[in-house]
């Protein structure tokens, strides 16, 4: 990945809250990344890969929950990825292995693979990469003979961090096969692949923000998608030029979206848009949002709505913000985002709130949490003089809540996947 330089107070607070190296940065630390991956994939396997591929892990600047309302997302990707190195075999056998501690070696044979059901645990993390070949096998005609792979995966993309871990891996295993197989799968077509494996096998009904992040934002930039027709644009998000540093505030309070309560939401946001005689919430106009509101017998899925239609309206003012040249000014539409998050949509808590809270009252610009809520992590926008202060401030408001410490880094938007080797 690469990740530009970091500010000092954000290589402060990255040692102090985080033990993950950039596992793909510039230069020499994504050629090493690469080696270390490499070697150990021969170690695994007993001969080197064809190959070494990387997909990142993202943020999200704004835009949350809206991506299956077909609404508007702002994602930048992160210097944190997942690494695969693979080659191809010829005998109908698919053999995973990640490089946890406590992973083991997944052999399942490919004629063999079939959709996990909803909440379903029978492959693990593996049934992440096992649902990217079914998806391929599914959707690609030139995979149809597809005779197996072996894959090794190094990963510095925290899990249950609401930062796409499950995404990175995902694309990195489509990119990695794509090339193996000349595919000529380009980022689009990988993102879909993946979110049709995380939907269709794994069971979690996600839109497909995570996967477009993973595949397509470019370095220097966030990236303003349309999750309904897939057009794109790179924003510049040069924060350092600005005097400003954006932090990544994991929790550690494990998310799981597919435990019902991700579900739960899309499903209500689902049967507000059929009472609304809409195609998606994306449809309601924020200035008739009143009259839609009105329109709903159901108490439940009114906050739903709301969070759906002023969301969006927030990603458009943000990149009205951005293309003004007026960074500074978007995080009071961060921290409206988190209001809405926390008592609209309900998906908070509190070591969020308290990221939210603690940042601010220290001098942040603005903060929200990020992701699919529920645990995970939070983005602060501060000034880069302020950035440390910041950092310390919110750890010391965890110590004193007896939560947990969290870990702090700062975020420098970087490339999408790619092949290193």
């Amino acid at each position: 990945m690469t990740a530009g330089e970091t500010t000092a107070a954000g290589r402060d607070a990255a040692s102090r809250g985080t033990a993950e190296t950039d596992a793909a940065g510039p230069g020499a630390t994504e050629a090493a990344a690469a080696e270390t991956t490499a070697a150990a994939f021969a170690e695994m396997y007993g001969e080197p890969p064809a190959g070494v591929w990387a997909a990142p892990g993202r943020v999200n600047l704004i835009g949350e929950h809206t991506d299956y309302n077909d609404g508007f997302v702002m994602p930048l990707a992160l210097p944190h990825t997942t690494l695969a190195a693979a080659r191809r075999r010829d005998d109908g056998v698919l053999r995973l292995h990640s490089g946890d501690g406590e992973s083991r070696l997944t052999e399942l044979a490919v004629d063999r693979i079939d959709p996990l059901t909803v909440g379903g645990d029978r492959g693990g993390w593996a049934a992440y990469p096992a649902g990217v070949v079914w998806a391929l096998r599914r959707t690609v005609d030139a995979f149809a003979d597809f005779a197996g792979a072996d894959i090794h995966y190094e990963s510095t993309v925290p899990t249950g961090a609401g930062l796409s871990s499950s995404a990175a891996l995902e694309v990195s295993t489509a990119l990695a096969l794509s090339d193996l197989y000349g595919l000529g799968l380009d980022p689009v077509g990988l993102a879909k692949v993946g979110q049709h494996a995380e939907n269709d096998f794994v069971g979690v009904p996600s839109g497909i923000m995570d996967q477009m992040a993973s595949a397509c934002c470019t370095a220097g930039n966030v990236l303003y998608l349309d999750t309904r027709d897939l057009t794109q644009r790179a924003v510049p998000f040069d924060l350092a030029a600005e005097g400003l540093t954006l932090l990544v505030v994991d929790t550690q309070v494990k998310h799981a979206l597919g435990d019902g309560e991700y579900a739960e939401r899309r499903a209500g946001c689902e049967a507000a848009a059929r009472t609304l005689g809409v195609p998606a919430l994306r449809d309601v106009p924020y200035a008739e949002l009143d009259a839609a509101l009105a329109r709903l017998t159901d108490p439940a899925v009114r906050p739903l709505v709301r969070h759906v239609v002023t969301e969006d309206r927030r990603v458009e003012e943000c990149i009205a913000l951005l293309d003004a040249g007026r960074t500074r000014d978007i995080g009071p539409v961060l921290l409206a985002g988190h209001a809405s998050l926390r008592d609209d949509f309900r998906v908070s808590c509190r070591e969020l709130d308290v990221v939210v809270e603690s940042s601010v009252a220290a001098g942040a610009l603005g903060a929200r949490m990020t992701g699919g809520g529920f645990g995970g992590s939070a983005i602060v926008l501060a000034g880069t003089d302020a950035a440390d202060t910041v950092g310390k401030a919110v750890e010391s408001a965890f110590a004193a809540a007896d939560f947990g410490p969290p870990r702090i880094f700062a975020a420098v938007p970087g490339a999408g996947a790619r092949r290193l080797v």
